[in-house]
């Protein structure tokens, strides 16, 4: 729960809106394109195909019981001879009647010359429970002697693969109506009191109503459904009810048990005779071909069933219902691709909603209503894909945070068009301290207000302008504007913007300021957008350069002086590894007794081309590109391992040695350990290592400050306070940290002779140190009225070019021994 609100508050606001218009767009293409599928006819193949495997697959009933099939087999067509006699045929409709049917249908065409003269035969003909057949289609009439309410026509509806899946019952026509064999044997099975009765959309057979199909229902397109129609519901594959041979009959095996009462139908199932038609069996069992005589009792149960409320006939969604059908699973592929991003997870997802579609369909199809199914699972599968292809190339192209263009998508929008006479200027724009305030915020609240900031900008910047993310807290602007005074009003916009306090919460008001940076393009130039960039980048820096909140217009040589730091910087890695770095020492005098009580160790670049390059001019370079982690990692064991040799050389004098720390490596979590490695590898009395640590540095973090001096402290190490005055401690967080010497800034000591409120400041600084309990070094004495005066204040030790410069180890070595050592 806890990760989704996080999703919630980070992503919702753009990616919620753009995923909507994604699976709405999806949708609507999705719902066209089944339109367009839907009148071809594309997928009613397959839906068909899945209709059968249903069938065929389905619990199989037993035969129904009041029905009778008098089959004519191959065995009756040799003993018998085909066509059959007119005076077998009345034999065997005789002995039928004995038995008192309900009704006797005739599913034999009968229209031999003889049969109109045949007396026996006629008076079988004209009972009135007896319906007879007729084929319209090839004109073939029914036997003499039938009246036309007790025939029905022989013709079947086959599907554009030959199987029969539809029953026609009904034609009606202005001239003259035609009932199917099927429809007529059910009336007659239903008597009298069954009333039949039809309008323009369904039949009525004992006031129970058949709707007739459409060519758009279940998984039909273009069905040809011309007539009443409905769906076959088939019994099973085999024989729906019992059976006799013509020749049983003949032989007289009839029970009346068999007959009294039912509905008897004869017709052949002789495959010779080839009246075989494919059902929804066909493809599932060995018997392929069902003969006509089985389909139309089939049709027949299925009639009296539902007329008697025994069943119900197959049911339809409407056409809107289907369209929703298809939606909903459109919507749902597209919402599952926007919010899943395992490929994995998305797959199992993927088949599991392909499950529930099938799922539902065939427990829909249990329940005997028929749903679409290939559509669904189709545009399911289209949308899944659709919105992946659409999310990678949102992703691609879109910041995730907030919904603005990335780099790539930025400057390829850069790139001039066809036409366009001059490149954009660019504006490069970084929030100061953003990534301190995430931190401090907390990941969730830094994403709401840099959401924030981009909607400001949004706002302020012009209508053409293009605002971009470019990763971390830096943002670019496109503007057509190549004006000075404009570019500039936008730039101060942009700070008044961002100067505004925005309210995360109602007690934390946070307001931002930002350095940027501006690339002007020059007229008749060809300008690369990644040039473009990159300069207003540059510019960036050298504005920061200058102090957090300021702006800069690129001028040609910052480029220069960029590329020469990026050369400083790469120079300054090998350098690292070739080993060209040294320390030098200045000593630290005991100003009662001007001998030397120890070293400030201070790191020096022998370049092998430049010579000595200044620390003023690499280490700020190495504060930003994080260098300054293997680089101070070295003065540390170099440092330590000078302070060893000398406690080796010099074991009666006790000598410290002052390393300076930088605020990156102070902050570094495994500082302490590596500290803890450094002195024990080198053998060294701890008591003769001293750390240096600025003012800034403490005050940044001051419990996790002291927690680390402390630990350094454990190790018998000393810790020194450089530079105090300058910075922003307090009083109070003095007396707490755990220190042992303060070091009075060179700034004060240079001008105290001139300046009372410098000598004040010193003076303070000294009785305030040995009122804590600290020892005193007064940095950059250059003169001895300076030293004369420290001394008179009662100062403890001295540094500076009155006595010595930082010199080489070895130098530093024989001024020792100089010195008595």
């Amino acid at each position: 729960m806890a990760q989704f609100r996080r999703w919630h508050s980070r992503r919702l606001p753009h990616l919620f809106g753009v995923a909507i218009r994604s699976i709405g767009c999806s949708s609507l293409l999705l719902m066209a394109l089944y339109l367009w599928v839907e009148n071809q006819g594309l997928t009613e193949p397959i839906e068909l195909v899945i209709v059968d495997y249903w069938a065929a697959h389905q619990t199989q009933a037993k035969p129904d019981p009041r029905f009778l099939i008098v089959t004519i087999t191959e065995a009756d067509i040799r003993q018998q001879g085909w066509p059959i006699s007119n005076d077998q045929l009345a034999e065997v409709l005789a002995r039928i009647q004995d038995h008192q049917p309900r009704v006797v249908g005739l599913d034999l065409y009968r229209n031999l010359p003889s049969t109109a003269t045949h007396q026996a035969l006629a008076r079988q003909l004209q009972a009135p429970n007896l319906i007879a057949i007729e084929e319209i289609v090839n004109d073939i009439p029914p036997p003499p002697h039938v009246p036309p309410e007790r025939v029905g026509f022989n013709d079947f509806t086959l599907d554009h693969d030959g199987v029969i899946r539809r029953l026609l019952l009904f034609v009606g026509a202005s001239e003259q109506s035609y009932a199917s064999f099927a429809l007529r044997v059910s009336l007659a099975y239903l008597g009298e009191a069954a009333e039949f009765d039809h309008d323009g959309d369904r039949l009525w057979i004992n006031g129970v109503p058949f709707p007739r199909l459409t060519p758009q229902v279940g998984g039909y397109q273009q069905a040809d459904t011309r007539g009443y129609q409905i769906l076959f519901n088939y019994h099973s594959h085999q024989n729906f009810a019992p059976t006799i041979s013509l020749t049983s009959v003949l032989a007289g095996e009839l029970t009346a048990e068999q007959v009294r009462d039912k509905i008897v139908l004869i017709g052949s199932v002789a495959p010779s005779l080839k009246d075989l038609f494919l059902t929804p069996y066909s493809r599932y069992t060995e018997t392929l071909q069902l003969p006509g005589v089985m389909i139309h009792g089939q049709g027949v149960r299925q009639v009296v069933a539902v007329a008697l409320g025994e069943e119900r006939l197959f049911r339809f969604w409407p056409h809107w219902g289907e369209w929703l059908w298809l939606g909903v699973w459109t919507m749902i592929g597209g919402a599952i691709a926007w919010q899943m991003r395992h490929p994995l997870i998305l797959g199992g997802i993927v088949l599991c909603g392909s499950g529930v579609i099938v799922g539902t369909a065939g427990l829909l199809w249990q329940s005997q209503v028929w749903v679409p199914l290939v559509a669904p699972l189709l545009a399911f599968a289209i949308a899944v894909v659709l919105a992946m292809a659409h999310r990678l190339l949102y992703t691609t192209n879109r910041d995730s945070l907030t919904g603005l263009p990335n780099q790539r998508s930025f400057i390829s929008q850069l790139t001039p068009r066809r036409g366009q006479k001059m490149a954009k200027t660019v504006i490069f724009l970084e929030l100061d301290r953003f990534s301190w305030i995430r931190n401090s915020i907390g990941e969730g609240a830094g994403d709401q207000l840099l959401q924030q900031v981009v909607s400001r900008l949004q706002t302020t910047l012009p209508g053409r302008a293009m605002l971009a993310r470019l990763g971390g807290d830096g943002l670019a602007i496109a503007l057509s504007q190549t004006d000075r005074e404009s570019l500039m009003a936008v730039a101060e916009q942009c700070q008044a913007t961002l100067s505004r306090p925005i309210n995360l919460t109602p007690n934390q008001p946070i307001s931002l300021t930002a350095t940027l940076g501006i690339a002007i393009p020059e007229p008749h130039h060809i300008h690369h957008p990644e040039n473009l960039l990159r300069d207003a980048q540059t510019a960036m820096y050298r504005a920061r350069s200058q102090g957090l909140g300021h702006c800069q217009i690129f001028a040609t040589g910052m480029l220069t002086a960029s590329l020469n730091q990026f050369n400083l910087e790469q120079e300054m890695r090998q350098g690292i590894e070739a080993e060209e770095f040294v320390l030098y020492y200045q000593p630290i005098i005991h100003l009662q007794t001007g001998a030397i009580t120890g070293f400030e160790a201070l790191i020096r670049w022998q370049h092998p081309q430049q010579g000595f390059i200044s620390p003023g001019v690499f280490i700020p370079l190495a504060e930003e590109t994080g260098l300054i982690i293997p680089l101070g990692d070295w003065i540390c064991q170099a440092a330590i391992a000078q302070v060893h040799q000398w406690q080796q050389q010099f074991p009666h004098r006790p000598l410290t040695v002052s390393i300076n720390l930088s605020g990156r490596q102070f902050e570094q979590a495994d500082f302490g350990d590596k500290l803890t490695q450094f002195i024990s590898r080198s053998g060294v009395d701890p008591q003769g290592v001293k750390l240096e640590i600025t003012e800034s540095i403490v005050m940044g973090n001051v419990e996790a400050a002291i927690d680390l001096m402390l630990r350094i402290k454990a190790l018998g190490c000393k810790i020194s306070l450089d530079d105090f005055g300058t910075g922003y401690s307090s009083l109070s967080q003095l007396r707490r940290l755990p220190l042992d010497t303060l070091k009075v800034d060179q700034s004060f000591v240079r001008t105290m002779g001139d300046s009372r409120e410098d000598l004040a400041i010193v003076e303070m600084v000294i009785n305030l140190s040995h009122i804590l309990g600290m020892e005193v070094i007064a940095e950059g004495v250059e003169t001895e009225a300076d030293a004369t005066l420290l001394r008179s204040l009662h100062c403890d030790f001295g540094q500076g070019y009155l006595w010595d410069k930082p010199l080489p180890a070895t130098v530093a070595t024989t001024r020792l021994e100089q010195d008595g050592g």
